[in-house]
């Protein structure tokens, strides 16, 4: 199994206590050390301010945190999970990523979707088109990319985006341009677009979802006539581990502890319970057997998120060691 791991970067209030003008080096401490470890990739998510609930806690960038980190890491590759298509021309999405990947030296992904926060889809004056609408947008933004990133110009009259001859130059060092991770689990649209595009698909689930989710996929595949095995399905966990259940406990009361002045009582609520039904949260063989079986049905690629990391990164190195260690 492949492996990544998010950074904090202030979206699900994963920075507060911290000055906003020491953030960047808190991120940045964590990406070396993820850059210097046993993972094959970092992330960070697409959001302008904060979740559950908007707040003035500092969110941060996502395409400039990839600038960023292509500067000051050496080897891991970097994406998004994942990129709001409607939140950017995607010619000029496209020009972004490419020039991320030359600075990178050819690492990066491209973490694509049609996005869902709706509130902050109306605060930055983007509307919130129907859901029919958002894929329609990602459908032909994913089509202007590739054409990019494999020719170095785009045209597309399109019904939601128009580009004649969009130049991107340079081209992304990575040949066949920037591998495409298409999020969202939705059947009828969403899976057939990652059946004619994506190198990597990324849905969550339970294990039945999963496994009609990845049918669905196949048979998209199949009708275009394409391996099912080339796409590699990935998904996200919220993930609190520790040596004993009780620890794993005591973690998660933490980041409730932290969460709860900016969140309310209802709220963290909710993410207690979501964490503690989460495949990875508990102890790390708990987790390592849940993820095991995740392989077993099709999951090439684990990416985490471990909301302690800025404050604490002993979880995160008990994770590395024991189940990093075990399943890589």
């Amino acid at each position: 199994m492949r492996f990544g791991t998010f950074i904090p970067q202030g979206w699900r209030f994963d920075l507060v206590g911290i000055d906003p003008a020491d953030q960047w080096r808190v991120m940045a401490t964590l990406a070396q050390l993820a850059d210097d470890g046993p993972w094959e990739s970092l992330w960070v998510y697409d959001h302008f301010h904060t979740t559950p609930v908007a707040s003035e806690e500092a969110t941060h960038e996502a395409w400039t945190l990839m600038a960023a980190f292509a500067a000051s890491t050496s080897r891991i590759r970097l994406g998004q999970m994942c990129t709001c298509m409607a939140y950017r021309n995607p010619a000029y999405l496209a020009k972004v990523a490419a020039t991320v990947d030359v600075v990178s030296g050819g690492r990066t992904e491209m973490g694509i979707g049609g996005g869902w926060y709706e509130h902050e889809w109306r605060a930055y004056g983007y509307g919130f088109p129907e859901v029919k609408d958002r894929l329609g947008m990602l459908r032909e933004g994913v089509d202007i990319m590739t054409q990019a990133w494999t020719t170095g110009s785009a045209t597309l009259d399109g019904k939601h985006y128009q580009v004649d001859g969009a130049i991107v130059r340079p081209l992304p060092l990575q040949e066949g341009g920037i591998p495409l991770w298409v999020a969202g689990g939705g059947e009828k649209v969403t899976l057939k677009i990652a059946a004619k595009y994506a190198a990597y698909t990324n849905f969550n689930g339970t294990l039945d979802v999963w496994d009609r989710k990845s049918e669905i996929l196949r048979g998209h595949c199949e009708a275009i006539g394409r391996d099912f095995g080339s796409i590699t399905r990935s998904a996200n966990f919220n993930t609190i581990v520790g040596e004993t259940e009780a620890e794993a406990s005591d973690r998660l009361a933490d980041v409730k502890a932290r969460l709860l002045p900016h969140v309310g009582q209802e709220r963290a609520d909710a993410i207690e319970a979501e964490y503690r039904s989460s495949p990875a949260f508990g102890t790390v063989e708990q987790v390592a057997e849940r993820l095991a079986e995740r392989e077993r049905h099709g999951l090439g690629y684990a990416i985490h998120y471990f909301p302690e990391a800025a404050y604490d990164r002993s979880g995160v190195q008990l994770f590395e060691r024991e189940v990093v260690g075990a399943l890589a």
